[in-house]
């Protein structure tokens, strides 16, 4: 991790946070500059003036670049499970709720059980369907889509589900191709936690929230099509509070403009 911190103020950070990995200091934002990630947002006379866009690059074994992870906004952050998730497809949850229904059976779980303002993380479930059973894509025509849906909450926000490519089924009995899901298969819904003072305004003493919401579907196998079904969704999460610790007034960022510390 690089930061345009300090040695003191990482040095101070990592012993307070118990951290192991390496953090790499760039006072002055060159390494930070030559990689164009400086956070053209802040203005010059702010303390905080040199920053990058927060972001995380997947380097393969030969150091070529793969992937980046980048937000807009300083506080929003990549959850390092969900990044773990879309590049290698790591079932990182630890607490899975199981659904089983004649039709499919479901796990659906969080990439985080432990969240922060501004973290953004993937909400999972994943499918496995009986032989010869399937469900609708959402790209079909004429039948009902399976359609994992968030309710609106203030406590975060949720980006668009993703879905797999599904396969084409022929059905002989009406001359219809339909895109379809069957054997296994997994939707992922992203979410960005809302900002600290958000949050902590609507904390109960336990510091949990959940997020709930619905799943849809119609199930058929090559007989027949079922009656739609909706199944009710739920994640619990406990919220932890952000470090707010200065470190020692010596070593603090003074502003560019001024020299006292803030």
């Amino acid at each position: 991790m690089i930061t345009y911190d300090s040695v003191e103020i990482l040095a101070d950070f990592a012993k307070r946070q118990n951290l192991t990995l390496p953090l790499l200091s760039d006072p002055q934002s060159a390494t930070i500059r030559a990689f164009g990630i400086l956070n053209t947002t802040v203005p010059t006379d702010n303390m905080a003036y040199g920053i990058p866009y927060p972001g995380t690059y997947i380097v393969d074994a030969d150091g070529v670049v793969k992937s980046k992870y980048f937000e807009d906004r300083y506080q929003d952050r990549y959850s390092a499970p969900t990044i773990l998730l879309r590049e290698f497809g790591s079932a990182a949850g630890t607490r899975e709720t199981a659904t089983k229904t004649d039709y499919l059976e479901m796990k659906h779980y969080s990439t985080r059980d432990v969240v922060r303002p501004n973290l953004r993380f993937t909400l999972v479930a994943d499918f496995v369907l009986p032989p010869k059973m399937h469900v609708y894509t959402p790209e079909v025509k004429g039948y009902i889509p399976i359609k994992l849906e968030l309710d609106v909450s203030p406590n975060f926000t949720a980006h668009a589900a993703e879905y797999p490519k599904g396969d084409i089924l022929f059905l002989p009995a009406i001359n219809e191709r339909v895109p379809v899901y069957h054997d296994s298969f997994r939707i992922t819904q992203d979410v960005t936690m809302a900002a600290a003072n958000d949050l902590e305004a609507v904390l109960s003493g336990n510091r949990e929230v959940k997020i709930t919401g619905s799943l849809r579907y119609q199930a058929c196998d090559d007989k027949i099509c079922y009656l739609p079904q909706t199944l009710p969704l739920e994640w619990t999460l406990k919220v932890e509070p952000l470090d707010r610790q200065r470190v020692p007034e010596p070593i603090q960022h003074k502003p560019p403009a001024a020299s006292g510390a803030r």
